[in-house]
């Protein structure tokens, strides 16, 4: 593709948004929208250029200089086009992807294999893959504040409203007007629901009308849960390289951030997708423009990709057997979330090896350290704040500590005969390790292979984990 000069892609992007803001009054005045939402869409689709390069500024801030040739992005391929990028190049049309070293990495140059010679490589490394997304195409966005957004608005309204009459004791009026608001937004386009469901109520609710229209305040509009105009995808090797970034954006900038969702543990979603997710204000002049960021690892993006043409196969396969929507949907959430559960153990696969690495060099640690109170695994992986609950800890604690007094778990390469306390501290900073990179999984009867201390420990605490996850569930 031949490069842009900065006039032209500036031309390029005015041209861009001028048929984007088309669009927008188009289906304001079909009554698609109403003039709140296209408010916020024009807010959103105006000045594209300078909301996309205000997304190059803010990886420019996180991660500094780009340690690779920028490359085009093809969606399509999910891969780099092998062509380089000037700065001037980059316009909202256009993907683009990028690598950058995460400088506050607390894994850098843990985790690598020694080849021939004096060749090393890294299995783990500092390196950060970006990919920028293009704009998302207005009628995408529409597509998406008309339909899935705007169905679980209707649905949260309504149950608001629900709750609040039932909690004064009024269970069938509150199911009939639950319906009845249900109906009428469903007619048409409607982001400000209190006059809607006050007229509804009618009399005889009075006494509840002031706690309605607060509770109903609360009810994020549907313009609200569009937040990936702009978005970016962050791929790190491993969990904890993630939660170092998002705690720096946390700490360089905590007035930027309209939320953070660590979803790496979650196992409640459908679709058991592992990431996490923060929304940034990259507005300006008190504009708020959210941009959202993915973060993934490497292994579980990688493993997504190849399962993309599984779950277009279910997807066709359910609608050709006609079956009702909802069911179809829910079959194919099902299968995807086996999909990814794969990616989950492959994840964790690596994990283990990685701990097996460091296995390896306990007894180096231990001769290295002595007669100091400097320990190479201090600090590393650095305390997060996103973890699993304290009690979690606690549990696996106790048991292990019987397991090293019963021997079950004992260090064999170590130089010299330790302590049960050096023992201790050893296996507590290992199953540390694995609670804080290794995601919890769905099937309760897999395990890793446990042919060396690695892989018993690594089950070991994975399987106190889902212990305490079952319960929770319960």
């Amino acid at each position: 593709m031949t490069p842009y000069s900065d006039s032209r892609t500036a031309d390029l992007a005015a041209e861009h948004d001028r048929k984007n803001q088309q669009v927008i009054e188009e289906a304001r005045q079909s009554g698609r929208i109403n003039d709140e939402a296209a408010a916020y869409l024009t807010e959103l689709y105006s000045d594209s250029l300078v909301w996309f390069r205000e997304v190059f500024y803010f990886l420019g801030k996180c991660f500094g200089a780009p340690k690779a040739p920028v490359m085009r992005y093809d969606y399509a391929t999910d891969s780099a086009v092998p062509e380089p990028i000037k700065l001037s190049d980059i316009n909202p049309l256009s993907p683009y992807i990028v690598h950058h070293r995460l400088d506050a990495d607390p894994m850098r140059n843990q985790f690598f294999t020694s080849g021939a010679g004096h060749k090393i490589d890294l299995a783990v490394s500092s390196i950060v893959t970006v990919i920028v997304g293009a704009q998302k195409s207005v009628n995408r966005a529409l597509d998406k504040m008309t339909g899935k957004y705007y169905s679980a608005y209707v649905d949260e309204v309504a149950m608001t409203v629900y709750r609040v009459i039932a909690s004064h004791g009024r269970l069938a009026s509150a199911r009939a007007i639950a319906d009845k608001i249900r109906a009428k937004l469903n007619e048409k386009y409607i982001s400000t629901p209190s006059e809607t469901v006050l007229s509804i109520i009618g009399s005889g609710h009075e006494k509840i009308a002031v706690e309605l229209v607060r509770a109903l305040d609360q009810v994020p509009r549907p313009r609200m849960r569009l937040q990936d105009i702009w978005r970016v995808k962050c791929l790190f090797d491993l969990i904890p390289q993630a939660r170092t970034f998002i705690e720096r954006v946390r700490e360089m900038m905590p007035d930027r951030i309209l939320s953070v969702r660590d979803n790496f543990y979650d196992m409640k979603n459908p679709r058991n997708y592992r990431d996490a997710k923060l929304i940034i204000d990259i507005g300006k002049d008190g504009r708020v423009v959210p941009m959202e960021i993915i973060c993934q690892v490497r292994t579980f993006f990688e493993f997504e990709r190849k399962t993309h043409e599984h779950y277009e196969i279910s997807r066709r396969a359910e609608n050709r057997r006609g079956r009702k929507t909802a069911v179809a949907s829910a079959n194919i959430e099902r299968k995807l979330a086996d999909f990814m559960e794969g990616g989950v153990k492959e994840y964790n696969l690596m994990i283990c090896q990685c701990l097996e690495d460091l296995f390896d060099r306990v007894g180096w640690n231990i001769l290295y350290s002595q007669g100091s109170d400097v320990s190479m695994f201090d600090g590393f992986p650095k305390p997060c704040k996103l973890y699993y609950p304290p009690k979690i800890l606690d549990i696996i604690v106790d048991k292990l500590d019987n397991a090293i007094e019963n021997e079950v778990f004992h260090i064999t390469n170590a130089p010299i005969k330790l302590t049960q306390a050096q023992e201790s501290e050893i296996f507590h900073y290992m199953a540390w390790f694995i609670l804080v990179c290794a995601m919890p999984y769905f099937q309760h009867d897999w395990t890793v292979p446990s042919d060396n201390m690695a892989g018993k420990l690594f089950n070991f605490v994975m399987t106190e984990v889902q212990r305490y996850y079952k319960k929770a569930s319960k």
